[in-house]
């Protein structure tokens, strides 16, 4: 086997894996929201939203981004196989996440009384944000975990703690809710973050580490540059939180609280969906460039093979959705969202300048340049929101769909001229054919679904989506040896039932 095809296969294998558990958590938040519906009613189910959005909210402003930054400078330092330099940077990482989540739980504590009256509307909620305060420290304390085992590759141990923490997290609730109903929800807030806790400090032990001495000093020193890339990635998240908010109330102004609903439906489906392939990517592409940054050469391979595998993961996927996005509504939602359906298709296409975006736009966190990362955020979020209230004003929901695809494709065109004049970036030859040809296969179905009428485009769409898969498969055979892992799966099975 070459570097090359080792180099997809460890993109495949990450993928795989953590696509599993996103899957798996997609379905536990499912069967969690359909439990706390049945037991606690819509009341019941706004209160838990509200709550846990206000302990996001804070949670964001306060935890420095260390969630993200951290991980840069534990697969930095992995690469070095310094030991001493492994354990200096975990101190200091436990040491900031202890300071960042006091520091959410005393302002929430603090705030408490505001919290409840802004939030609510009455000072009812002030002693549920007191006695909820303190899953702050410890979901901070957990991700400290979390990224020392994305920072250090360790995979199989991080989609352990992640699918165990789920699990007990729906196994811990259900149950408190069914006795005590809404009382129930504040102490399922605490003991699934004290949960979430002990499973991910149980995995993150199995690291060993040499045991060494940090001064103050030196923690300062070493924790500035996690702190500082740490405030930016979470100052550009909450303007985007912010953005989002901004444009919900534009929405709610001039079309009313049902199409908020749908609005948020709708990109449910795309972000959540068909954006789980992203997230279960970037849990192994970000150490791993973040590990190479120095050399330019190596990062321009790395961002093109990771996009590539992407699109040929994700293009089946749209096309699906396109074919079949009307079933996936009613299943998901009901037929009173079918409305929606106009937007996804546009938002879908969309998806494919959104991947090649995203595997580049990486390379700013990789390389530790957070001014340059932050003002790429913003303004990028600035003219989202300007695409976004100008389309749905003219256009509504439908123009919501066309502000995403244009949106996504300027934040490409965006990130590709930075990286290039920055870090000398372009595109291979391989990407662009796969781009051409499943965009042009997506394109082809997207304009079958909008034009013909019943029942052709379930025919004409099935077509495309066989061809798109077919594509996809053939180009991954090339790529990683499809056939040749199942031979070796097989034949590893056969010796070990022998």
């Amino acid at each position: 086997m070459n570097t090359k095809q080792s180099s997809y296969r460890q993109i495949m294998a990450a993928t795989s894996l953590f696509g599993g558990v996103q899957v798996f958590q997609i379905l536990i938040q499912i069967i969690r929201s359909k439990f706390v519906a049945v037991l606690l009613g819509p009341a019941g189910m706004g209160i838990v939203g509200l709550l846990t959005s206000t302990l996001g909210l804070i949670s964001g402003l306060t935890n420095f981004g260390l969630g993200t930054s951290a991980v840069k400078d534990i697969a930095e330092a992995r690469t070095t196989e310094n030991e001493t330099r492994i354990a200096t940077v975990t101190i200091v990482l436990r040491r900031l996440v202890w300071i960042s989540g006091t520091l959410g739980t005393i302002v929430v504590l603090a705030a408490s009384p505001w919290l409840s009256r802004l939030t609510f509307g009455n000072s009812e909620y002030t002693l549920a944000y007191i006695w909820i305060s303190v899953s702050l420290l410890f979901n901070q304390l957990t991700s400290g975990q979390l990224v020392l085992l994305q920072g250090m590759r360790k995979l199989q141990y991080l989609a352990q703690a992640n699918l165990f923490g789920s699990l007990l997290g729906l196994l811990i609730t259900v149950p408190l809710y069914y006795k005590w109903g809404i009382d129930g929800i504040v102490p399922g807030i605490i003991l699934t973050s004290v949960t979430s806790f002990l499973i991910a400090l149980f995995f993150s032990n199995k690291i060993s580490l040499q045991k060494v001495r940090v001064s103050k000093v030196r923690t300062i020193a070493v924790g500035r540059n996690m702190v500082t890339m740490g405030f930016m990635i979470s100052l550009s998240g909450f303007i985007s939180l912010g953005v989002s908010y901004l444009l919900q109330i534009f929405i709610n102004r001039h079309g009313g609280v049902a199409d908020v609903g749908l609005y948020n439906a709708g990109f449910t489906l795309i972000n959540t969906y068909v954006g789980l392939i992203f997230t279960a990517m970037a849990t192994d592409y970000y150490p791993r460039l973040s590990a190479i940054a120095h050399n330019n050469l190596f990062c321009k391979e790395t961002i093109n093979q990771q996009a590539e595998v992407a699109l040929l993961i994700l293009a089946p996927i749209v096309v699906g959705f396109l074919v079949f996005i009307n079933w996936a509504i009613i299943l998901l939602y009901s037929s009173k969202f079918i409305a929606v359906n106009t937007m996804v298709y546009w938002a879908a296409l969309g998806m494919f300048f959104k991947a090649a975006s995203w595997a580049i736009a990486f390379i700013f966190l990789a390389k530790g340049t957070s001014k340059l990362f932050f003002w790429n955020e913003l303004s990028g979020n600035l003219y989202m929101l300007i695409l976004n209230v100008s389309g749905y004003y003219f256009f509504g929901l439908t123009g919501l769909g066309i502000s995403f695809l244009l949106g996504y494709l300027v934040y490409l065109i965006q990130v590709f001229v930075i990286a290039k004049l920055k870090f000398e970036f372009s595109f291979n030859s391989d990407f662009l054919k796969v781009f051409i040809i499943q965009f042009s296969l997506a394109l082809s179905c997207f304009l079958a679904v909008i034009s013909f009428q019943q029942p052709y485009p379930y025919i004409v769409g099935t077509v495309l989506l066989l061809l798109s898969g077919g594509y996809s498969l053939n180009e991954l055979e090339k790529r990683i040896g499809i056939k040749e892992i199942i031979k070796e799966f097989t034949h590893r099975n056969k010796t070990t039932n022998s």
